[in-house]
């Protein structure tokens, strides 16, 4: 089936952690799974901060191969959208405007950048699974997947052109093509996703400042 690909980007973007699957380095042939918290570049590619020490960093030492599910959860998890991604996870450096981006969506990580133990990693996706409810599950491939790039020094000049939404209830943190991610008094985050596309920065602003109407 022809599954949406920013309906499958919209619902990663709400999401800020995944089950990760890596191949167990101390148990040949298993899966490992842990839960793990995760960010997305300009480029919409997941991000992880993770600790050298962790059981699936040492399993991403000896094969960078993985397989990482998102979903909403709900009283139902079985009615809820899920999305698989499969693909490779490989250390990386970040840009210090990547790392604030990731320090956005988890300010409590900034804690850990000054450990010897921490390091970023980026996952090349392969092929994405998503299953959006009954009877709508299908492959996504890579070129369909990425998402539109946005620069993150950029974005930033971009949501500095923005309003709090109802005062300082709801503060614009993240902005892609495809949605806009707002941080609430209490702390959660919240995402929003356009109801249409935008061909310029211009119709971006517009798509994101419609979006923190509805959201006052």
């Amino acid at each position: 089936m022809k599954l949406d690909a920013r309906e499958a980007r919209n619902l990663l973007g709400s999401c800020d952690f995944v089950a990760l699957a890596t191949q167990s380095a101390r148990m040949a042939g298993f899966p490992f799974v842990s839960h793990a918290p995760f960010a997305r570049d300009g480029e919409g590619r997941v991000v992880m901060l993770l600790s050298r020490l962790a059981e699936h960093s040492r399993n991403l030492a000896a094969n960078p191969r993985v397989g990482m599910m998102a979903t909403l959860g709900g009283a139902d998890p079985q009615a809820q959208p899920r999305l698989t991604l499969v693909g490779q996870l490989h250390g990386e450096r970040l840009t210090p405007a990547g790392q604030d981006r990731y320090l956005r969506f988890h300010p409590e990580a900034g804690a850990y950048l000054g450990f010897g133990d921490f390091r970023f990693y980026r996952l090349e996706v392969s092929r994405v699974r998503l299953v959006g409810g009954f009877a709508r599950a299908g492959w996504i491939e890579p070129d369909e997947w990425k998402a539109r790039p946005l620069d993150e020094r950029r974005e930033v000049t971009l949501l500095g052109q923005l309003p709090a939404a109802g005062g300082e209830a709801r503060r614009p943190i993240g902005l892609d093509w495809d949605g806009l991610d707002l941080r609430d008094a209490d702390g959660r985050r919240r995402r929003i996703a356009f109801a249409a596309s935008a061909d310029d920065e211009a119709g971006l602003l517009a798509l994101a400042r419609d979006a923190l109407n509805r959201a006052s």
